[in-house]
């Protein structure tokens, strides 16, 4: 396939090596002021990975709008702008949209895929690819399991019997609100985890794991989706890679957060924690943890008692 990747940060530049890697047509659109772009332009590297030769690289717009395929990758806060900035691009050549991210609009409370609806129709051809993994492992050569959901069954198809390989094995979703739920909030139980992991107190991961996935899964079931999704791979697979690993932004996030420290990159999941809040008020679900998070974060509640009280709840209200 041509395929056209949007956002040239860690996890985009990762998809446009691979795809390329497994026989792809790639080009990689990053913007003109991207010091990202800018570092590729010149020596097509970064700190994860070398671009081959055979991926384009472009700062026009206008160069992806002659693909099979359209990847974006970029913060989901930033993704209503991105589309309505080419809105009439994207209508006039209908290329079916894969989203590479994990969050939920803020304004909106709007998942990636319903941003691309709102904006582009409700019959615009979308999806999303997410699941567990890291750059730093896959460029290593360590393999994971990554799902591949969209309302188009076809594109499903198409993409997860195309797109699995030895170093990522895709399987199919089948629903894809509670799996774009899962793979935001675990985000924000990552924060979670690493705000434990500032504490030394890294031995309540398990509870917090358990507690985490019920949780998402009333969440997810009251807004209409399936809640079994929270226990799948987007959600409760994906917490090895979220909750544990070195590399998870949003645990260093949150360790950071509790020693008084600065985390420079991007955590999705401090503003899926405000997106998370008014979804509980909305559909009227506890999210304790959440809640925690949000007291902590955005609130500026001493961590300490805001922990402490959370894994003091009473026994009769069963995580």
């Amino acid at each position: 396939m041509k395929i056209a990747v949007i956002g040239c940060g860690r996890w985009g530049s990762f998809i446009a090596w691979y795809l390329d890697k497994i026989g792809n047509e790639v080009t990689l659109y990053g913007r003109e002021t991207s010091e990202k772009m800018k570092n590729f332009l010149e020596n097509r590297k970064n700190n994860f990975l070398e671009l081959p030769k055979s991926i384009s690289l472009t700062t026009n717009i206008n160069d992806i709008f002659d693909k099979d395929l359209i990847i974006i990758s970029v913060g989901t806060q930033s993704l209503r702008d991105l589309l309505n900035e080419n809105r009439v691009l994207f209508k006039e050549t209908n290329i079916p949209i894969i989203l590479c991210m994990k969050g939920i609009e803020i304004k909106t409370g709007f998942t990636p895929t319903r941003i691309v609806k709102d904006i582009l129709g409700e019959n615009y051809s979308c999806g999303a690819w997410i699941g567990p993994g890291h750059v730093q492992d896959f460029t290593n050569g360590i393999p994971n399991c990554m799902v591949i959901d969209s309302d188009d069954r076809e594109l499903v198809k198409k993409l997860v019997d195309s797109f699995s390989s030895n170093l990522i094995r895709f399987y199919y979703g089948t629903n894809l609100l509670g799996n774009e739920i899962g793979a935001a909030s675990k985000n924000v139980i990552g924060i979670a985890a690493g705000m434990l992991d500032g504490f030394n107190l890294s031995s309540l991961k398990g509870a917090l794991m358990s507690r985490g996935t019920r949780e998402i899964a009333r969440l997810i079931e009251k807004m209409g989706g399936d809640k079994s999704c929270a226990y799948g791979l987007c959600h409760l697979g994906d917490y090895e890679a979220t909750v544990f690993s070195e590399f998870s932004n949003n645990r260093k996030f949150g360790e950071k957060f509790v020693k008084g420290e600065s985390f420079e990159k991007l955590a999705e999941g401090y503003f899926t924690t405000k997106a998370l809040m008014d979804l509980s008020e909305k559909y009227d679900v506890e999210l304790p943890i959440t809640n925690a998070v949000y007291e902590i974060i955005y609130n500026k509640k001493d961590p300490k008692e805001i922990l402490d009280n959370l894994f003091k709840r009473s026994i009769k209200m069963e995580f």
